[in-house]
């Protein structure tokens, strides 16, 4: 059966006619680290827009440059260091109130000289963990978290008549590298979910792993753990659900869903579904372009959802994605020793 094709989101702004193409400025920024494993920011000087900022190092791509030589020339004039500009990180889409950018941002392989600050920029060398607490443009907090956090966010699904099957299946997916973790079921008895909420959440933190659950934020905070708000509970919330150290998510659909989930301090959001799937057969994705134009409204980490596998991870990376969330594609087949694909 054919389908429409994928519409952008209600109240999403789309450029004008050619827009996309002339206004978006390509910036390119390098993740520098030193001996010790530290990371350098440079704080943005008097007299430019976001002065007093930390940034990552880098600047704007100049016609008819790849980003690889734009990188090694603005690292050279900038820090006077000579870098071999390695694999990328992630690609921020951004709106500021005069310009639209895309922060395209280049892990730093190896590097030469002295870093300084030739322009009269203060460096600093940051241990990674530190970054958060420096104030830094919204283009570039989602850089720190991609440093930081999961770049897959499972989302478990409907567990069947045997508990243990389940449970199972959730350690073979820590195994396999999930690190964050919603929980969701739908139809099983409150007092059952209950207690395959409270095995599941002894799991994930001896795994060391982030466990949120779906919608009951009484329950999350009863056992201490995250929760993952529903779209259409966002509207009826006053302030943040649960105290800081909680993760608080949100998926959103829309731009003022995800200006809400920003002023309640969320810590990520979903965004979604970017392709078909089969758990909502109804629904048609939204597609890249509409992610990445959402993308451009929020500094939060975001996970794309929707049809999406590990596979997938470095081109969400490359729309301005934290990674992608996903049931089947992060939940394991193991009577065959695989992940399920979406």
């Amino acid at each position: 059966m054919s389908r429409a094709p994928a519409q952008p989101p209600p109240n999403l702004p789309l450029p004008a006619q050619g827009e996309e193409q002339t206004s978006i400025v390509h910036v390119v920024a390098g993740v520098i680290r030193d001996a010790r494993g530290r990371i350098l920011i440079a704080r943005r000087t008097d007299g430019r827009d976001l002065a007093g900022l930390w940034e990552f190092p880098g600047g704007k791509c100049e016609p008819g440059e790849t980003p690889q030589q734009a990188l090694r020339r603005e690292l050279r004039e900038e820090l006077g260091i000579d870098a071999e500009v390695g694999a990328p990180l992630i690609a921020v889409p951004q709106q500021y109130p005069h310009k639209r950018l895309r922060l395209d941002v280049r892990l730093v392989a190896s590097w030469r000289g002295v870093a300084r600050g030739l322009d009269g920029q203060a460096l600093a060398w940051v241990p990674p963990h530190k970054l958060p607490g420096y104030a830094m443009p919204p283009a570039d907090r989602p850089v720190v978290a991609a440093l930081l956090q999961p770049d897959r966010y499972l989302v478990t699904p409907e567990p069947a008549a045997d508990d243990d099957d389940w449970l199972a299946g959730l350690q073979h997916a820590i195994a396999s590298g999930v690190c964050r973790v919603q929980l969701r079921a739908r139809t099983v008895d409150p007092q059952r979910w209950r207690m395959l909420v409270e095995q599941a959440t002894l799991i994930c933190r001896r795994a060391g792993v982030d466990v949120l659950i779906n919608g009951d934020i009484a329950l999350a905070d009863a056992l201490g753990i995250g929760v993952h708000l529903r779209a259409a509970q966002l509207p009826a919330l006053t302030q943040r659900p649960l105290p800081t150290g909680s993760l608080v998510a949100a998926s959103c659909h829309r731009i003022d869903e995800l200006q809400l989930a920003e002023s309640f301090r969320c810590d990520f959001a979903v965004i979604g579904p970017v392709k078909h799937t089969p758990t909502h057969p109804d629904a048609t994705g939204i597609g890249w372009t509409a992610f990445a134009l959402m993308r451009e409204h929020t500094s939060m980490p975001l996970y794309a959802i929707g049809g999406l596998a590990p596979n997938d991870i470095a081109l969400a990376r490359a729309h301005g994605a934290q990674g992608i969330a996903a049931i089947r594609g992060l939940w394991p087949n193991r009577s065959h020793g695989e992940m399920l694909r979406s």
